[in-house]
């Protein structure tokens, strides 16, 4: 499809046509609908509600909550002027190579549909994206390392080895004996997005289920839209679409929540039980100082390395 190599052509992108779905808010439990609609060049992502008619750049400093996804809005707390869990549009949005998108939602948070980016990617696909002339793509590269910390959690950014994208490496660890420690890293790219990324779902443990519905959360997750972990158990009839989907999901989050830069990063990330929060955190300390990064021209992904999965040395260590 056209959509498959999005970044061949160096040049700012969006869809061809509009498409939408219908799903579950994950949290809210609400039946929600979504189109991804094209936007003018320069646009940028735009997420509008369109039961409210609020209407939000897809930006860092739009975040107003990290708690178990990232949502944008307006500071107040005015329920009717946020739109939560962002991140898995973000992440299909960004490892598609989109980078103009209007994103419209008839209720307070994106579909969760799997629980993973595929369905995104899928509309994505079906849609077709194409290249503007005339409008070459920037890419932000990190020009020194910044570095986040919370306890043991850390994320980082520094420069990049080489000219193609993002690295990206993060080990998570949980003490549930199905998860445990897992690291992952790779180069992001279209290609390597798809494969190895966009599948993995998100995931929670089976005793804090309650206690999240309990605080007004989750209350649109089931086994068909999450992994459920009991101690050693995952409890899916399916199990696992692979050994180590728990970290690759949480690599999954932190592509769509670093996608809220604006433009394609081209650096090196790193993280240690990172979240929502601290990605967030990051892009802050990231544009904190004029220092730290520059606009440059996005390269091409023909140009750039090839999406390969990075040894697993290259992984962060644990702090």
């Amino acid at each position: 499809m056209d959509g498959y190599f999005p970044l061949d052509s160096g040049r700012r992108r969006t869809l061809r046509s509009a498409i939408g779905c219908v799903g579950i808010g994950v949290h809210s439990g609400r039946r929600v609908s979504l189109v991804l609609r094209p936007a003018p060049v320069g646009a940028g992502v735009r997420f509008r509600r369109t039961d409210t008619g609020f209407e939000v750049p897809a930006l860092f400093d739009r975040v107003v909550d990290t708690r178990l996804c990232t949502a944008l809005g307006e500071p107040g707390g005015d329920p009717a002027r946020s739109i939560a869990t962002v991140e898995h549009v973000m992440a299909a949005l960004a490892g598609c190579g989109v980078d103009d998108a209007l994103v419209e939602i008839d209720g307070p948070e994106a579909p969760i549909l799997d629980g993973s980016a595929a369905p995104f990617v899928f509309l994505i696909d079906c849609a077709g994206t194409v290249a503007r002339a005339g409008a070459p793509a920037q890419a932000i590269e990190v020009l020194r390392p910044v570095r986040v910390e919370d306890g043991a959690a850390w994320a980082e950014l520094a420069p990049a080895v080489s000219r193609g994208g993002l690295e990206a490496s993060l080990t998570i660890d949980f003490p549930s004996t199905a998860i445990g420690r897992q690291s992952f890293a790779m180069r992001i790219t279209p290609e390597g997005f798809r494969e190895e990324l966009s599948e993995a779902r998100t995931f929670t443990l089976a005793e804090e289920v309650a206690a999240l519905r309990a605080a007004g959360l989750a209350r649109g997750g089931s086994l068909a839209n999450a992994v459920v972990v009991d101690g050693p158990l995952v409890l899916n009839p399916g199990g696992l679409r692979r050994p180590d989907e728990f970290v690759r999901h949480k690599l999954l989050d932190a592509v769509g929540d670093l996608a809220l830069a604006g433009a394609p990063l081209r650096g090196r990330f790193a993280g240690h039980r990172s979240g929502h929060r601290l990605n967030n955190r990051l892009l802050h300390a990231l544009f904190a100082e004029a220092a730290n990064w520059r606009f440059a021209p996005a390269v091409p992904a023909a140009e750039g390395a090839a999406s390969v999965r990075l040894p697993a040395a290259a992984a962060p260590a644990a702090a």
